[in-house]
């Protein structure tokens, strides 16, 4: 690791240069259609773009090289994930919280009756998306240090482990809470969390301003710095994730790569993933106060030149997206989706019991309303795979070492066959009998595809066990 940021050093965040991004970009413009076809045969090969080639990609307005741009972004996805979809839930704990943002439901200034979970009402949410099929959570909280405390998000970490329910437990708790310091960060990796994720929001530094109005992550240096103290900290799997539709979406795309080249200079590792949501209506906002809302067409414009950008990198798409939207996003990028999402405190219990208890006000509205197993059917049809695996962070193939070992293209003899392994667990102990003809059709052809004897051989036979009983088996 570095020494040249110190430890509790995060003023200011000077590695985001904004006037070199404007640059860049107005060049970017001026490229031939035979230097952006360059750039698009370079990215087939999986090493990544340097920013300039980025902003080429960001400026092309060529209809016939855009489908060339999509097609390789498709590319690169299967050669480097194969046709994996990770899933994951959110889980909301708390929306009490001190920080104004204005496109935020849970803005301080909004008025309605504000909770958080107890130990009791967790456990009841963590049921209710365990029986769902769920193995992977994302813990998400407003900022607000006496009603939810990092003591308080510990020992909601800790009760998530120790539950056991019929067919298994929650695997894999990552974080999206706000930046904290290097020491909490620290009491984070010792509660064993997966990625820690947050948002910057927008790295355009004024827009930045007139959107938090007040509170910590109004700052915006100390804000942007988190990642680095995480990392101090000892986490080594960090997530991104840019509002698109706060600021002009080129600009945002080369500032977070930017981020994620200065983090790996000083840590040998960028981002585990990034994640791409876009503005959504919520409570005390409407959508007409923000001009640089994304369309869908630039939305996977920039989906599929991320993938080329940070081939290695996951990106993650939410409930954000309605579903003919997500569905075609798969193909240019997507590694990782949540599924049957509620963004309000308590959502999932109250969803499953059927009663008139009062809604919770959500962070945002959600756009894609099918149930988890609908979701898997349209994954299938698609010829993908669902994945619940999590056996690379009990392995501790983490960080620089997941990055070593996909770079090199070893990681495909295990993430493959444990896809197949957590997936068939999902059709025998979670799956509608729609959903299994599918999956299984889906395991067998995906089975065919392991080229390796020893592997496939190693996964037949533990497939065999989990028919028999045996849960959580991987290579």
């Amino acid at each position: 690791m570095a020494s040249d940021f110190k430890s509790e050093q995060w003023q200011p965040a000077d590695f985001i240069r904004e006037d070199e991004i404007r640059r860049l970009l107005a060049e970017g413009k001026q490229a031939s259609s035979e230097e952006v076809q360059k750039i698009i045969t370079k990215a087939k090969e999986g090493a990544g773009l340097s920013l300039a080639e980025t902003a080429v990609l960001l400026e092309n307005e060529d209809i016939l090289l855009q489908k060339e741009l999509f097609a390789a972004a498709r590319e690169v996805k299967l050669k480097i994930y194969g046709q994996r979809l990770v899933l994951f839930a959110p889980l909301y704990l708390s929306d009490h919280c001190i920080n104004n943002c204005l496109y935020c439901g849970y803005r301080r200034e909004n008025d309605f009756r504000r909770s958080r979970l107890s130990q009791e009402e967790l456990a009841e949410e963590v049921r209710v998306l365990e029986n769902l099929g769920h193995k992977r959570l994302a813990l998400e909280a407003g900022e607000h240090p006496a009603e939810c405390p990092l003591d308080y998000i510990i020992d909601c970490i800790k009760t998530i482990y120790t539950l056991k329910f019929k067919n298994g437990s929650i695997r894999r708790v990552n974080i999206n809470i706000a930046a904290t310091t290097v020491d909490d960060y620290a009491r984070l990796k010792a509660a064993d969390i997966g990625t820690y994720i947050l948002f910057q929001e927008t790295y355009h530094r004024e827009t930045y301003g007139k959107v938090h109005l007040s509170g910590p992550k109004s700052d915006y240096d100390w804000h942007t710095c988190a990642h680095h103290r995480a990392m101090q900290g000892g986490i080594d799997d960090v997530g991104f994730g840019v509002l698109f539709g706060l600021y002009d979406y080129k600009f945002e795309v080369l500032s977070m790569l930017m981020h994620a080249q200065h983090l790996e200079s000083l840590f040998g590792v960028g981002p585990h993933t990034i994640s791409v949501p876009r503005l959504r209506p919520a409570l005390g906002m409407e959508l007409d106060q923000f001009p640089h809302l994304v369309s869908d067409a630039d939305f996977a414009r920039l989906v599929a030149i991320l993938r080329l950008a940070v081939p290695y990198t996951g990106l993650i798409l939410s409930t954000r997206e309605r579903p003919a939207l997500r569905d075609q996003l798969l193909d240019l990028g997507i590694s990782q989706l949540s599924a049957g999402s509620c963004t309000g405190v308590g959502g999932y219990r109250r969803e499953d019991s059927g009663t008139d208890e009062e809604e919770a006000t959500p962070q945002f509205s959600v756009d894609d309303h099918r149930s988890p197993d609908q979701v898997l059917q349209s994954i299938c049809r698609s010829g993908y795979l669902p994945s619940y695996c999590t056996a690379c962070y009990r392995q501790g193939r983490t960080g620089d070492r997941f990055m070593a070992l996909a770079k090199s293209g070893k990681i495909q003899d295990v993430c493959q066959p444990n896809a197949i392994l957590t997936f068939k667990e999902y059709l025998l102990d979670y799956a509608s009998p729609e959903t299994k003809l599918v999956g299984e059709e889906t395991i067998r052809r995906h089975l065919a595809e392991i080229k390796n004897d020893k592997v496939r051989s190693s996964t037949l036979a533990r497939l065999a066990c989990i028919e028999q009983g045996e849960r959580d088996l991987y290579l």
